[in-house]
């Protein structure tokens, strides 16, 4: 499993690793590292001449690395240019200083730091094969301003390939988010992350400023990581669950499902939930709604339709929200779903009922069957009392709140969605693209996760195979059509469909 660490802890596992281990010898491992990381991304560019790199160094153990690299590339007969982007006022670590030393016997040419307006506007004009982001790592407190600002800048605009050593500079390890307000960061193609993965990389703004990320762990003994509760969503997590099917089974085998939604106007959004819980499987499906149901789907004449005065709410596992509304007779079926002893997802305007109502919020709190909820950022916010800037800021944070609030395991939709449970688990979803910004593609998940609960799957398990398998639908969709515009919600459950039966077949192979 891929292990997320914060930058406290990583922080700990460095000092440990330190007192184990030569000076220098971290640094030169990660310089080492980047430098075939930088070697390999050249060779991908096609072009028989070297290439020129570029190399930003900052002022602490990041910009060391960042020389020690430097130096190898030069080594390697690579043409590098070093800016140092430092603040001389203050003190250089030891093993930078190292590096500073070996750097300025190499063949590295140096750009002028004292004239940096000059060497800014020579920079923008140079082609370059590669530039390389040492310059603040995961220390970096305060926002970036003044030349530093206008550097990145202009880095963000260069087109070529841009790797960072261990996070982009600008970007918190921890949150995903730039730091400062209105902040910049640098958008790198690929960042190397050393000793260990941070969340940051993952979620938020993070995927944006990160790119391709690759994981160095410097060799360092895996005594010094302590336990984490934090990992990257992938089929690992919920192997346990992909089993064949056996042959002597029946539709009952693979559980009853209701979805309950539709009010006027919004009729489509049970549908496209049902429609997605018989792709991943599940045996019986209904679509349950306020007002009259439809006939029939026409597109789907396998799912049943019900209305919800007619309908028995304490035997099926249920996902409510879809298309629900606000109204009256939604907050009475919402109601009588949390007091249910079944299983269930609670969406969209389930959510936004829940937030607005106290003693809901109290019995939702008491409930003791299995239960998820899946707020998009906005929603967390209400649910939590506060706005969705806030909830952005650290999604974590607020995922881990909401789950202790609500006691509930809970799914935070957006780029690098977090799933967290209540016994502490928190985990990043890497998969999806910004396709999955349009409407029904929450519908799609809760019918999704609901269909996993049904066929018998536990709760935390269900929500990481349906957050994975719809973003890994989305992902396959922009890999067939070239882009990730225009992918529809309906669209997604049949590419799960696939995701699910090849796990299955590779898990049993």
């Amino acid at each position: 499993m891929n292990a997320l660490y914060s930058i406290k802890a990583v922080r700990t596992i460095e000092q440990t690793a330190l007192a184990e281990l030569p000076k220098g010898t971290l640094m030169q491992r990660a310089g080492r590292k980047a430098a075939d990381l930088a070697l390999s991304i050249l060779s991908q560019q096609g072009d028989d001449t070297p290439g020129k790199v570029l190399v930003l160094a900052g002022p602490g153990n990041n910009g060391g690395d960042a020389l020690e690299m430097a130096t190898l590339l030069a080594d390697a007969g690579i043409h590098v240019s070093v800016l140092l982007v430092a603040n001389r006022k203050k003190r250089e670590p030891e093993e930078a200083r190292m590096a500073r030393q070996k750097a300025v016997k190499s063949a590295i040419h140096w750009e002028d730091a004292l004239s940096l307006n000059t060497t800014l506007e020579s920079i923008s004009g140079r082609q370059w094969s590669l530039v390389v982001d040492g310059m603040f790592g995961i220390g970096l407190k305060e926002a970036l301003t003044g030349s530093r600002s206008q550097l990145v800048e202009i880095v963000n605009t260069l087109p070529c390939p841009i790797l960072a050593l261990d996070v982009p500079s600008g970007l918190n390890a921890d949150t995903g988010n730039v730091v400062g307000d209105d902040a910049v960061a640098i958008r790198a193609t690929h960042t190397i992350t050393f000793i260990a993965d941070k969340p940051g990389l993952h979620t938020g703004k993070g995927r944006d400023h990160a790119g391709e990320v690759h994981i160095a762990s410097l060799d360092v003994d895996k005594a010094c990581f302590p336990d984490t509760q934090c990992w990257l969503n992938g089929p690992e997590l919920f192997r346990t669950f992909l089993t064949p099917r056996r042959h002597d089974t029946h539709k009952g085998s693979y559980g009853r499902l209701a979805i309950i939604g539709g009010a006027p106007g919004m009729t489509g959004a049970p549908v496209l939930a049902a429609r997605a819980a018989l792709y991943c499987g599940t045996g019986l499906c209904y679509a349950v709604y306020l007002n009259d149901p439809p006939a029939y789907d026409p597109v789907s004449p396998e799912l049943m339709f019900r209305a919800a005065h007619r309908f028995d709410f304490a035997t099926d596992v249920t996902v409510i929200g879809p298309g629900l509304g606000t109204s009256a007779p939604a907050r009475k079926y919402l109601t009588r779903v949390i007091e249910s002893n079944q299983p269930a997802v609670f969406d969209a305007d389930a959510l936004n009922i829940l937030s607005d109502d106290a003693d809901l919020q109290q019995s939702m709190a008491e409930r003791r069957a299995p239960t998820i909820i899946t707020p998009h950022p906005l929603e967390a916010a209400r649910l939590l009392g506060t706005d969705s800037k806030t909830v952005q800021s650290d999604r974590l944070k607020a995922a881990r709140m909401l789950t202790k609030k609500y006691h509930a395991i809970t799914v935070l939709k957006g780029s690098g969605t977090v799933i967290c449970s209540p016994d502490g688990k928190t985990v990043i979803n890497p998969t999806g693209n910004p396709g999955l910004a349009t409407a029904g593609t929450g519908d799609v998940l809760s019918g999704m996760t609901g269909s996993l609960l049904a066929q018998g799957w536990h709760a935390w398990e269900a929500a990481l195979a349906a957050v994975w398998l719809h973003g890994k639908a989305a992902d396959r969709l922009a890999q067939a059509h070239m882009g990730c515009i225009g992918i529809t919600a309906g669209e997604i459950a049949p590419v799960a469909r696939v995701l699910l039966n090849e796990l299955i077949a590779a898990t049993h192979s």
